[in-house]
């Protein structure tokens, strides 16, 4: 569970709340004025159908779904990966490539499974870099589609608030004559641009770049496992793969991983 995702979302809802209370002098009518149905109507409603228009539906739908990773990320473990692959370039040291396939029986990584599975198949080097690599950047190209869906979201709330404003001004210069009227017009002029601020800035946005986080983390985690398969059917040492893959990782991580493969790949040598 992604903890952080949970209070900032929480959080900025909460200093929100609290914060109109606390300018309306806790005068519950006052701050009940900023749930406005025009307003949410014109800001909600106009950014819900230009995405629908702008989007392919299937995207959108895809990219609603996916949401569900901003607050439980899939769990990558560099050190584990290098682990395994270390542990791969052990048995293929000792026993030949042919034995990875036993390997990769219970394997629940279907992008190294693939891999291992076309180093087996004795496919030329080249081609199992392109083909991992290919199947890589559609991965990467999927992930930014979704992210960019949320990127579009947070371009359009503010917009279909600034129209709100535009709406709420022309309706209050209609009725410069009726003061009460005037003031009523003007609390939906601004209302529809708070209403797309907060949609844009609490939701879509942070939405778009933890995603983009998540995805990058991916890559990168896929791009060691790449670099790691090519290098077993290379023949390279254990130890040396070890020390290749973990220049991937920040200091913090290459310390995990030769905690936790230092030593198997000592045996190899």
């Amino acid at each position: 569970m992604e903890i952080g995702s949970i209070i900032g979302l929480l959080s900025g809802i909460i200093f929100i709340v609290v914060s109109i209370y606390i300018s309306a002098e806790g005068d519950i009518a006052q701050a009940a004025a900023f749930i406005d149905w025009p307003s949410v109507l014109i800001t909600i409603g106009g950014t819900v159908a230009a995405t629908l228009f702008g989007v392919k539906l299937d995207t959108l739908l895809k990219s609603f779904k996916a949401v569900g990773v901003v607050f439980k990320p899939p769990k990558l473990d560099p050190a584990a990966a290098i682990d395994q692959i270390v542990a791969l370039a052990n048995t293929a040291r000792k026993e030949g490539v042919l034995a990875l396939e036993e390997s990769t029986a219970n394997m629940d990584d279907q992008f190294l499974k693939k891999g291992i599975g076309l180093i087996v198949d004795g496919t030329d080097p080249e081609l199992v870099k392109g083909i991992m690599e290919t199947e890589l950047a559609y991965i990467d190209e999927r992930h930014g589609e979704i992210a960019s869906t949320f990127g579009f979201i947070a371009g359009q709330a503010p917009a279909w608030g600034m129209v709100g404003t535009l709406i709420g001004l022309i309706l209050m210069l209609l009725n410069l004559q009726d003061m009460s009227v005037l003031g009523r017009k003007m609390g939906t002029a601004l209302i529809t641009t708070f209403y797309g601020s907060f949609i844009a800035n609490l939701i879509a946005s942070p939405i778009e770049n933890k995603m983009k986080q998540i995805s990058k983390e991916e890559i990168t985690l896929k791009t060691v496992l790449i670099e790691g398969m090519l290098s077993i059917q290379a023949g390279e040492n254990p130890r040396i793969i070890e020390e290749k893959l973990k220049s991937f990782l920040s200091p913090a991580i290459r310390d995990q991983v030769g905690a936790t493969t230092g030593k198997k790949a000592e045996e190899a040598v």
